[in-house]
């Protein structure tokens, strides 16, 4: 089959079409022929060689695919109500970059109603991170207010429009006017251009001082100390990126006045059964809004497979708003 393989480490140059062999389904696995695979930071951070896949996991980047299922685990299959020529979507650990792909059946899900493999093929990497890490860490709840750091991110598309939809308010950073004008189209309540504003100042003035409930960061380094401030009591900071630095240095005395929590996960390396369990959750409570056109897949540009280079220049270039795509003819 053909997949995008890497030439070594370094540039978006090092990616190329390239000839491997299929891979071969095990126990609760499905074979899926891809249609179309997303394209998240997380695959730069490997083309770069700091994201080293885990271990047993497929050396070829991608996380996320979307097609057909043509082959797996029967038993698997009928467990979780799949058969063959099913169109899904699935969460991967590597491999994603390929015509066909591996996946753990309990992490597959069906295309929704209504949306297309490319639309399909956006939705696992940025909905299982989105769940996890708002809802199940942070525990956003109907009423309350987060904040969203990088709202014009696949993550950050997705964050405002799931938060919106279950009931909460969102405030998101962004870094230009034309990101913070498409940040409130999909429904954040304000939108903080961090290039020419003071997030925590325009925290402070947005909620009457009171703070926001949960942050979603993917950031770190410096911001946290500022992001500190910018909780209310009993707040809740979620890390999920450390594009900022690894480093961090805040106020203890208001961790300790407006008991606040400070937590943070990668995804990648839990078990199929973790993911799994988001998974479902998911299906249940997620899909319906999906098919409801409430909340929507936001693709900024697709790109042949052949151009994975460009779609990683392009993400690097932090020009876009919302998800990358690589389809397969």
């Amino acid at each position: 089959m053909q997949a995008v393989v890497l030439d070594g480490f370094g540039a978006p140059e090092v990616l190329r079409l390239g000839q491997v062999p299929r891979p071969q389904w095990g126990q609760g696995e499905a074979l899926i022929r891809v249609a179309a695979s997303g394209v998240n930071r997380p695959d730069v951070l490997q083309r770069k060689g700091k994201y080293a896949p885990p271990p047993g996991a497929s050396e070829i980047v991608g996380l996320e695919v979307a097609g057909e299922i043509v082959d797996g685990d029967p038993v698997a299959l009928e467990a979780a109500g799949l058969r063959m020529g099913d169109r899904v979507c699935a969460l991967v650990a590597g491999g994603g970059y390929a015509q066909y792909c591996v996946a753990p059946v309990g992490q597959c899900l069906p295309v929704p109603t209504g949306l297309s493999d490319v639309e399909a093929a956006c939705l696992p990497e940025t909905f299982f991170t989105v769940w996890s890490n708002v809802f199940d860490r942070g525990g956003l709840q109907p009423g309350e207010t987060l904040l969203v750091q990088g709202g014009s991110s696949g993550i950050g598309v997705t964050a405002i429009q799931l938060a919106t939809a279950l009931g909460a308010q969102v405030l998101v950073t962004a870094g230009s006017q034309e990101k913070c004008q498409a940040c409130l189209a999909l429904g954040a309540a304000h939108a903080i251009n961090y290039r020419t504003q003071d997030f925590v100042a325009e925290v402070a003035r947005i909620t009457g001082g009171r703070g926001v409930d949960v942050i979603l960061d993917m950031v770190a380094g410096d911001y946290v100390a500022r992001e500190v401030q910018c909780l209310a009591e009993d707040g809740r900071l979620v890390i999920i990126a450390v594009q900022g630095g690894i480093q961090a240095g805040f106020n203890a005395a208001l961790v300790l006045q407006r008991r606040l929590v400070i937590t943070g996960s990668t995804l990648r390396p839990r078990p199929v059964a973790f993911k799994s369990a988001i998974a479902a959750k998911l299906r249940e409570k997620v899909w319906p809004l999906i098919e409801s056109g409430q909340v929507k897949p936001v693709i900024y540009r697709q790109f042949p497979a052949a151009q994975a280079a460009q779609a990683h220049a392009l993400m690097e270039s932090n020009q876009h708003i919302g998800k990358l795509v690589l389809t397969w003819s």
